[in-house]
């Protein structure tokens, strides 16, 4: 007896075809960098510091003696929130979340080490990322999980009740009707009155006369 196969691991290479994977991660990390430009791009309006491709790729303008530094923080922290929408709408399964909210991190510490020709040194760079990683696996999966539990209502269930009884209302003679019962039981109790005999006697004396 051939041995069983065992049932591949459940992950984003047995939900979604490679093709369809590359996309999706090359739309969220567009997406991601997208919103942190935005975000970033606000911040440094309000601050009345010019904006630069720094602020976004170079990991040394995360510091904490500065207060760019904290507002970066606190910007890509608020990019990763809503990053979840994103992750909600394309990817839509809890169980997928993590792999992607984890490549879309990787992507931009590999994007950051190529902007900068050097892997990242800075402490809090590193403390943000793996802050910016848990909050967007954790509320992609809350998000996921939430919509995948909501009940499903169908609409034509109520339609079909009232229909129903509608349909059993009419069925039921209405008071002033008679249906084919009552109209026998009537019959019936007509042949004991007095036509009845009437028809009988009349139908013994005819029989009579024939005998005579």
């Amino acid at each position: 007896m051939p041995p069983r196969r065992r049932a591949p691991p459940a992950g984003a290479r047995t939900e979604l075809p490679p093709l369809k994977i590359v996309r999706k991660i090359i739309l969220l990390q567009l997406v991601y960098y997208a919103s942190a430009t935005a975000l970033i791009l606000f911040t440094t309006l309000v601050y009345g510091t010019p904006f630069s491709l720094d602020l976004i790729f170079n990991w040394d303008a995360l510091r904490g003696d500065t207060t760019i530094g904290w507002m970066l923080g606190l910007v890509w922290m608020l990019n990763s929130v809503i990053g979840v929408v994103f992750l909600l709408l394309f990817v839509a399964r809890s169980k997928l979340i993590p792999d992607f909210a984890l490549t879309i991190h990787f992507l931009h510490l590999i994007t950051t080490s190529f902007y900068t020709h050097a892997i990242p040194s800075n402490w809090l760079w590193w403390g943000l990322q793996c802050a910016s990683a848990s909050l967007m696996t954790f509320l992609g999966i809350w998000a996921c999980q939430w919509r995948e539990l909501r009940p499903i209502s169908f609409g034509g269930l109520s339609g079909t009740g009232n229909t129903n009884q509608s349909s059993g209302e009419s069925s039921q003679p209405q008071a002033g009707e008679e249906g084919p019962s009552s109209r026998g039981r009537g019959r019936n109790r007509n042949l004991g009155s007095g036509d009845g005999d009437y028809e009988m006697t009349e139908l013994k004396a005819t029989t009579g006369e024939q005998a005579v």
